[in-house]
Formats: C-alpha cells, structure tokens, sequence
C-alpha cells in the first residue's frame, strides 16, 4: 500500500463525482503520518527562475510557473469503487510519470509554501515530494473538506499553468484563496508582470468543464505566446485548441471584477454557473516577435515574417 506524509493532511470529504482529481487528493488526506515541512521547488527550473526573478530582495507572492501538460487535466477512462490508498496506488501506477506532474501543481496551487507533500510508492520505495506554494485552499490543506470555491480555485489554478509547449515561464497569479482572502500581490511584482493575459475557471471536481478567457489585445501576424491557449489573434479565437479548456470570450464579458486594485477578477459565469476565477499576468518578455533573432518554441521556419513562417529567426525551410 502506498503510503503519504505531509505536514498537514488534505481534507478527505470527497464524493465520487470529483472523479481523478477528487480520488487522488482525497486518498492523500487519509492515513497521513506526519512529514516534514520544506520550501524547495518542485521545479529546478522554475527554482532557477524564481531567484533570478527575486533580484533586490522584490517579493512577488503571486508568482509561479506554468508547465503543466493538457494531458493533466485530462481524467478519462479511470473507474473507481469508493476513495483509498489502494485506488490512489493504482492511479499513480498507471501512468507514474503524468501522476507525478500532476501532483506537483496540485500541491503547489493547494499548500502555502514551506509545506511539502510526499507519496512513496509501495513497489519500489521512490519517493515522490512536491511543494506547496500558493495555498490556495486553506481549509482544504489543513484537513477540512473541500468547499465548492476550494474545488473551483484548484481547478482555475491548475488550468492557469498548462502551457501546450511545456515550457516553464513565470505567471503572476491573482484573485482569492478559498477562503476568500486576496492574493498577496505586490507593486514590483505588477511592473514586472505588466502584461494582462486571461481568465481561468470551472469546476473539474464537479465535471463542470474549465474555461478561460481573454484580456490582452490581439496579437498581430509576427507576434507568438506559449500562453497561447487564451491569448487571441486577429480571428478573434486563441492560437491554439487546448482541450478540455474551453475559449469564451473576453474575460470582462463574461466576469466582475474585485480585489488587486480592480485587476482581478471576483468571479465568472457561463452557463448559468458562476465560478471564482484565478487571474494571470505575464512579462512582456513572454512576447515572442519574428525579427528578433531568436527562433522561439513559438515560431516556425519560412519565407516570411509571421510567427508562423519566420525566415528572419528560423530560416527557410529545407
């Protein structure tokens, strides 16, 4: 049987509708022995960018690092018959490798930062260990039951850090915890995210779908985004098709803002549903553009000088 340590557990008040997302977290808050309390990234890469980000002592509490594969939020095809270690065991044990990555951003949207959460798998003793940072849900990682706003923040949260190109760039993260209390955020941190992209919601616990939406203007022909999921071009639809998100629109259509001086957003609606939101900013830097000299994961090589065809960056194809 695979045993799980944490600091603090995972509320365990789960119904079988949360389907995977639900299982697993439900399975890390039983039988927990208590573990050790660490602030290590769960990302040497992101741990890379996050010192560098951290020059003159500037704190930015909302930031993280997106990363995350669709496939993660993808639950399909797995049956289960009531919520224990075994269930979880054979969860992880049919794809250790998505499990894994998933469990980090879930831990990592889930735990404030300094907790750690860790799963042993029981066949080969490997340890996994992934770290808190955003603590989202405070209830939830302190062993209460999950709220439906806890359910919805983890969900806006884990869709936030997808990224269709698996590449790990910083994102500033607004909105509220599920307790209702605002994200830190500070003004160094605004400057240097300067850059509003979307909106993320929905309910993956509840099989009420994940949304996102748009802040930012168009890009333009030469301009490219590994954000690209809700980041619209001249056609007036994202980059990219990224199922299970769903693209809805503008953000400021569909959603109230509140909180951070008015640059998040309170909650959001489709369907008759209303969700809370997670909110994102990027760095300009993010913003890839034909004619930099720099042939990005973004762009493709061309005879021309859009993104898609950029002879200046990537050269001509053979």
């Amino acid at each position: 049987m695979g045993n799980v340590k944490n600091g603090q557990r995972l509320g365990t008040g789960v119904s079988t509708r949360w389907g995977a997302v639900g299982l697993m977290l439900a399975v890390m808050g039983s039988g927990c022995a208590p573990g050790t309390r660490e602030a290590s990234s769960a990302d040497p890469l992101a741990a890379k960018e996050q010192a560098a980000l951290s020059y003159n002592s500037l704190s930015f509490n909302g930031l993280s690092f997106n990363g995350l594969s669709f496939n993660g939020l993808s639950f399909n095809g797995l049956s289960f018959n009531g919520l224990s270690s075994e269930a979880f065991t054979a969860w992880f044990n049919a794809d250790p490798a998505l499990a894994d990555e998933v469990m980090r951003y879930v831990v990592r949207c889930a735990v404030p930062a300094g907790q750690t959460r860790s799963y042993t798998e029981p066949q080969t003793n490997t340890v996994h260990t992934w770290a808190g940072l955003l603590g989202l849900t405070p209830g939830w990682a302190g062993g209460a039951p999950a709220t439906v706003a806890e359910q919805q923040v983890i969900s806006a949260c884990l869709a936030a850090h997808t990224n269709p190109f698996g590449v790990s760039v910083p994102i500033s993260v607004l909105g509220r915890d599920g307790l209702g209390a605002e994200i830190p955020v500070s003004a160094q941190e605004l400057a240097t995210f300067a850059w509003p992209e979307s909106c993320f919601f929905g309910n993956l616990f509840q099989e009420q779908g994940l949304y996102a939406g748009s802040q930012n203007p168009p890009l333009d022909a030469t301009q490219s985004t590994t954000r690209a999921c809700a980041v619209v071009d001249g056609s007036g639809m994202p980059r990219m098709t990224c199922a299970p998100l769903t693209y809805v629109g503008r953000c400021s259509d569909l959603c109230t803002s509140g909180g951070t001086g008015g640059l998040a957003f309170a909650n959001c609606t489709v369907g008759g549903v209303t969700f809370q939101p997670i909110t994102t900013r990027v760095r300009a830097a993010e913003l890839a553009v034909c004619g930099d000299g720099i042939c990005q994961v973004t762009e493709s090589c061309g005879a021309s000088n859009t993104y898609d065809a950029c002879a200046a960056d990537c050269g001509a194809c053979p």
